[in-house]
């Protein structure tokens, strides 16, 4: 009986890479977890990298899936090497690959929204198709690109930094950034002098964002209604 071939998940033996040797393209699709990070350095530092990165090959280098965290970990360890497992993919379907067999940690609406737009920005895949890839609908795909299109990319940055948690970037921020692109509403920014930091602090709290929001709603209603005023 002929047997299967082997896929690119099996018992593929580690090679040692330099870390110059691999290119980190792919760091902005995960955000940061500080307090995780600190207990894998530590982890390292005691017992050694035990599990290899993930790899695929692309001309005289290679481009990095999974392990960055470990990788973070190890060169401020000062190591000069990684152990990397090599998987024969191209890049888009080891991107998909890796996402399937994630399981330290779930991923998010805003990771999930990152992964989408680089698919379809850096592959040129159809919503049609990165609803079949992710077994969603295309509705699905739609929300989740919106989710990141509207929150500004400075605060992405933070999401992913660990500075500000997700769930506030969807609650309050994004919600903001919808209002302010609204052509009939405009916002005014907060003086820098009630504002110490770009955290959602300047809202009080999501009841006040809340209420702000729904008194402008009942404006634009009203302007609607009233279209000779």
């Amino acid at each position: 009986m002929r047997q299967a071939d082997p896929g690119p998940t099996d018992r593929v033996p580690a090679m040692e890479l330099e870390f110059q040797q691999i290119d980190l393209r792919y760091d902005h699709l995960r955000k940061r977890s500080p307090a995780l990070e600190r207990q894998l350095l530590a982890s390292l530092d005691d017992v050694g990298q035990r599990v290899p990165v993930v790899v695929v090959a692309e001309q005289d280098h290679y481009v990095l899936l999974d392990g960055y965290k470990r990788l973070r970990a190890l060169k401020r360890l000062k190591r000069d090497t990684v152990l990397a497992t090599l998987w024969d993919l191209g890049e888009a379907e080891g991107l998909l690959l890796e996402r399937l067999m994630r399981s330290s940690q779930p991923e998010g609406p805003l990771e999930q929204g990152w992964l989408l737009r680089e698919l379809r920005d850096r592959f040129r895949m159809s919503m049609d198709e990165l609803a079949r890839r992710f077994d969603r609908t295309t509705s699905w795909v739609s929300r989740r690109l919106a989710l990141i299109q509207d929150l500004p990319e400075p605060v992405q940055d933070k999401v992913r930094a660990g500075r500000i948690a997700p769930h506030t970037a969807m609650k309050v921020l994004v919600p903001l950034g919808t209002l302010r692109s609204h052509p009939c509403v405009a916002v005014p920014s907060p003086r820098r002098s009630q504002v110490p930091s770009c955290r959602p602090r300047f809202l009080g709290s999501t009841k006040a964002f809340d209420a702000l929001q729904n008194r402008h709603r009942s404006a634009l209603q009203n302007q609607a209604s009233r279209p000779g005023l």
